[in-house]
């Protein structure tokens, strides 16, 4: 953009190529890589499409003012000597012309080529020279985040002057000692609308837009924030792709490869030793090695990330069991016995979060009143901290209204093109500053109300009494959590079965041991059915054989006496248990055959979800002992009457019947459900379907009852 002499004479072998006798129409130029390095690892669409017209012939002279702009990597360079041999192609430069298929003339042009790889690693090697050993003294000015800026002296670093920026950045790493969470912290930025700073590249004009994720994590992770000055924290790796073409990545190295890390270099938002702790803290909250605690969840689980096994020394995952309060802790490692693979340690958790809280608040008895002290305090003065940031940001939104109205007052008023949109911006101005305004005073009529001298006394009374704030309902397990981690660092659990028993042994932050003997409780199995699903089986036991039966009870939600879903090897237990005799299958009977839903269907030619409406509707009969249990249908001689090939003479479609009788199709099905109308199915024809004897007209289709005359 600045430096424009060497692009100009460039452009300039235009002339060049006519003074060699080339019409200017016949003059080609590629300017596609403008701006692109020449060093084979970046895409250069410029120099595929020279070496493609090479290749058919198209072009008789490439001009260039020295090899290093057509390619600077010999790969690159030798194919396109190739090319230009095979098609008589001259190559020229600022030194003369070559013929690449002229020994003495490719000669020159690969030396040309190597020097111009050797200039361009004496270049780097300069540069990166200079620029290394600048960062090593701390001088060299990069892009800095938001929130400090460039001193005049060199290497100096200094915090933003803009209040609000200090107060935005300061604010993540206040409440990040408070939530241990970058999430946590990033959505309570987004529920008080906290507006966070951003500043796209070096140079560009601050912006302050809705905190994201990344932004947060990368304040929280940032060393510079610390005091320190870093460089070399990334670097750039050239491999082959899948096309065996070479490639450069960028890779984020660990922060002992760092080149540069100067500690103390300036003055930070906090220092070196709070830094770390909050890198351990954000490692410990992702699950990404097995040493990781993870961060604070919403599960009642309480020793959820802390707890280890006291045989192999895995960390235990949690898990909630059905039908059980509470949650359970189990052991990823396995082990195998009799040829099966097991749990190594699986244990109910109720019983030792009990066990773990007991001794918890114990220790805390003696600071109880402290921490009563210190949450009266933080109850009145967190909601500080977000309306001190709101009233910064109405300041800002004053200053950005009274620049628009400025910009505005300074233009010449016939100039209406950019006064119009002056006075836009100025309109939008002034809209934020209202909306601004608006929401502090509703936030600062939201502020919660000063505890009077009773409430305090109250709350300091619960300090001694931290047994009544743990089990409060007010209290979540998020919160009980988190205070279990300021003490307690890691819990290892190991279980004797045989007595019923668990080992627990608690590790406090200083490196003190505790001991617990925790007894397990002894769940006794329901050894009796449920009399309600004995009684049942007993009536289907009569039609169905095991395996239905187990499917109906299935279906039905009901469980054994062991709390496991029924099959035919427990209904038959529970069958002769009970006395319950075995389904013995019938003989037809002499009236009729009795079948299933699917059957009738396959008799009848139609579909089973008909003949489920048909049930429904009452137009054919069938029994169900139980829901959920399979239909049975009678198939008699009356059945077969229903099912007809011709309608009758005078028989009406049941829409017919609702016009003629003046009804709804629901009360002339239900009339036909009870035996009050004759219906048969029509099965041929273009009109198939119900067809039904409609009454006479002269007959009342409902009798009148006393009360419906007395309503008339």
């Amino acid at each position: 953009m600045n430096n424009v002499e060497s692009t100009a004479r460039q452009y300039a072998l235009v002339e060049r190529a006519v003074e060699l006798g080339f019409r200017r129409e016949q003059v080609v130029v590629i300017d596609d890589d403008l701006g692109v390095s020449a060093d084979g690892l970046s895409e250069r669409s410029g120099f595929q499409r020279l070496t493609a017209e090479v290749a058919l012939g198209r072009a008789g002279l490439v001009l260039g003012l020295e090899v290093s702009r057509v390619a600077r990597n010999n790969s690159d360079w030798y194919k396109l000597l190739d090319l230009c041999g095979v098609t008589d192609t001259v190559i020229g430069d600022l030194d003369g012309l070559y013929h690449p298929g002229s020994f003495n003339d490719r000669l020159l042009l690969g030396m040309k080529g190597t020097y111009s790889e050797i200039e361009l690693h004496m270049i780097r090697q300069r540069l990166d020279g200079g620029i290394r050993n600048k960062a090593g003294r701390g001088e060299l000015r990069r892009g800095l985040p938001v929130g400090l800026v460039w001193g005049e002296r060199d290497g100096e670093i200094l915090m933003d002057l803009d209040e609000a920026v200090r107060g935005a950045i300061a604010k993540v790493f206040e409440r990040f000692s408070e939530v241990h969470s970058v999430r946590q912290m990033w959505l309570w930025l987004r529920s008080e609308g906290i507006q966070f700073p951003l500043r796209r590249f070096p140079g560009d004009d601050l912006r302050w837009v809705e905190p994201s994720y990344h932004q947060v994590h990368g304040v929280l992770t940032n060393p510079v924030y610390a005091g320190a000055y870093v460089f070399g924290r990334k670097r750039t790796e050239r491999y082959v792709d899948e096309n065996g073409q070479p490639r450069k990545r960028v890779r984020h190295l660990h922060q002992a490869d760092w080149e540069v890390l100067i500690w103390e270099h300036h003055a930070g938002y906090i220092d070196r030793a709070t830094f770390e702790q909050n890198q351990a803290r954000i490692a410990q909250n992702a699950w990404r090695t097995p040493q990781a605690t993870g961060a604070v969840r919403e599960g009642s689980a309480l020793l959820q990330g802390i707890v280890l096994c006291g045989r192999c020394g895995r960390r235990l995952k949690v898990h909630y069991d059905r039908g059980r309060d509470g949650p359970a802790y189990h052991c990823p490692g396995t082990v195998l016995a009799d040829g099966h693979g097991g749990s190594c340690l699986r244990v109910g958790g109720a019983t030792l979060d009990e066990a773990v809280a007991g001794a918890l608040l114990e220790a805390l008895t003696p600071a109880g009143v402290k921490a009563a002290l210190q949450a009266a305090e933080a109850l009145e003065q967190d909601h500080d901290h977000a309306l001190e940031q709101w009233r910064l940001q109405v300041e800002r939104a004053q200053y950005e209204a009274q620049r628009a109205e400025r910009r505005y007052r300074q233009v010449e008023p016939e100039n209406r093109l950019v006064a119009r949109g002056l006075e836009r911006d100025w309109e939008l101005a002034l809209r934020a500053l209202a909306e601004t305004e608006a929401e502090l005073e509703r936030r600062e009529r939201a502020r919660p109300r000063t505890l009077t001298k009773q409430e305090r006394q109250r709350l300091l009374a619960l300090g001694s009494d931290l047994g009544r704030v743990w089990s409060a309902p007010t209290t979540s397990d998020r919160d009980r959590k988190a205070l279990l981690r300021c003490l307690i660092e890691e819990v290892i659990i190991d279980v004797a079965r045989e007595e019923h028993r668990a080992t627990l042994k608690l590790r406090w932050r200083g490196g003190a041991i505790t001991d617990l003997a925790v007894p397990l409780r002894r769940y006794q199995p329901k050894i009796r059915t449920d009399e309600d699903t004995v009684t049942l089986l007993e009536r289907l036991a009569a039609h169905y054989d095991d395996a239905t039966i187990a499917g109906i009870l299935n279906r039905q939600g009901r469980l054994s006496a062991t709390g496991e879903r029924f099959t035919a090897q427990i209904v038959g237990g529970v069958r002769r248990y009970r006395g319950i005799p075995r389904h013995q299958p019938s003989a037809k009977p002499a009236d009729g055959e009795l079948v299933t839903v699917e059957k009738a269907a396959n008799l009848l030619g139609v579909v089973p979800s008909t003949v489920h409406r048909w049930l429904a509707e009452g137009f054919i009969a069938g029994e169900q002992d139980t829901p959920g249990a399979p239909w049975r249908i009678l198939v008699d001689d009356q059945f077969r009457a229903r099912f007809v090939e011709e309608a009758p003479p005078g028989w009406l479609t049941v829409k017919e019947t609702t016009k003629t009788l003046g009804v709804s199709r629901q009360t002339v099905m239900q009339r036909v459900k009870r035996g009050e109308l004759k219906a048969v199915h029509v099965r041929n024809g273009r009109r198939k379907g119900l067809r039904i004897q409609v009454i006479s007209p002269d007959e009342p289709l409902f009798e009148a009852s006393p009360m419906s005359t007395s309503a008339v």
